[in-house]
């Protein structure tokens, strides 16, 4: 890709994970965190952080760390069904721009601390952060993408019974939609949404919500629309952005080539067409809509399909044929 259109780049690596834990004492060190500050953009592979020690004993989740300090707070997830993928929901094409920096995620949403704790043995309890500052730009992204769609913005929230905190989120959804009066906005309660993504995915263009709404509703239209394998995801901000597939590490099936990487290449063709757009790199924005092309290329052919998919080619193998395709692109655009 990188020669194919004469991309300017440096790309540069960093460990994180268990194995930074046993080398550097720690999941996410201080030194990548400050690598990852001072790139342009970002990939980060899956990571299981279920299984990391306490974060006192080094154990760092680098998702949340990036997303925090960074300020990414826009994480967009695509989910779309392809004609040659099997999926329960075939009309689906839709954007779910999730806020990615406070609510109930108690790794993020205290200054200092945690949102969750425990007064006494026996009772936990969760705090949930929800800001009008946060609301209104997180409705303003999703604005601004729906406005290069179909127009159409659709606000989940569960304001019938959160009164005050997803009160406040959809309120101010609604004020910011205002400043775009070519946009279609309604709202819908999550559960709604929920089953409307199963029963009627086509009537959604790009919805918007809260961090965990965000997260679940996004997993479903991931499964609906093909499988999570298939599902990219990038996590965007004003001056940094970070390419990291929906799906989680999958340790059940690591070091057997059987996973699908279609997720991390298209959070990638995500992240290039980020960068260009803020930067003004027409080559940047052509790389992105190139490696898109060569997925849906490699994916039209179900001899080319991974496991998860139903076939049998694996993980190095799907990565080349990808990259053959770009590389063999006459015209990108």
């Amino acid at each position: 890709m990188v020669r194919r259109y004469r991309l300017n780049v440096d790309i540069g690596h960093r460990a994180i994970g268990l194995v930074a834990l046993e080398s550097e004492g720690s999941t996410f060190s201080a030194e990548a965190m400050a690598a990852c500050t001072a790139a342009d953009g970002l990939i980060l592979g899956p990571v299981d952080t279920f299984i990391y020690p306490a974060p006192a004993e080094g154990g760092i989740n680098p998702s949340a760390a990036l997303r925090t300090g960074l300020d990414l707070y826009a994480n967009v997830r695509p989910a779309k069904a392809r004609p040659s993928v099997r999926a329960l929901t075939p009309d689906m094409d839709l954007v779910i721009v999730r806020e990615n920096t406070e609510g109930f995620y108690a790794d993020r949403n205290m200054f200092q601390g945690s949102g969750e704790f425990m007064p006494s043995p026996d009772m936990a309890l969760a705090v949930r952060k929800v800001t009008i500052s946060s609301s209104r730009r997180i409705a303003r992204s999703a604005l601004e993408l729906a406005r290069a769609r179909r127009k159409h913005l659709t606000i989940i929230h569960k304001a019938n019974v959160l009164k005050v905190s997803d009160g406040l989120f959809l309120r101010t959804c609604q004020e910011e939609a205002k400043t775009f009066p070519d946009i279609t906005v309604d709202e819908l309660i999550v559960d709604a949404a929920a089953a409307m993504l199963v029963r009627k995915p086509g009537s959604f263009d790009v919805l918007v919500a809260t961090n965990m709404f965000g997260d679940i509703l996004s997993d479903e239209a991931g499964e609906l629309s093909g499988g999570l394998g298939l599902a990219p995801s990038i996590n965007a901000g004003d001056r940094h952005a970070m390419a990291q597939a929906v799906h989680g590490s999958a340790p059940d099936i690591a070091g057997r080539g059987v996973a699908n990487p279609t997720a991390l290449i298209g959070s990638v063709a995500l992240l290039l067409e980020w960068l260009g757009q803020r930067g003004g790199h027409n080559d940047l924005i052509s790389a992105s809509a190139g490696v898109r092309t060569a997925l849906d290329q490699v994916l039209a052919d179900p001899t080319n399909h991974t496991a998860d998919l139903g076939g049998s080619v694996q993980t190095d193998a799907f990565g080349d044929l990808v990259a053959r395709a770009v590389a063999d692109s006459n015209n990108p655009t």
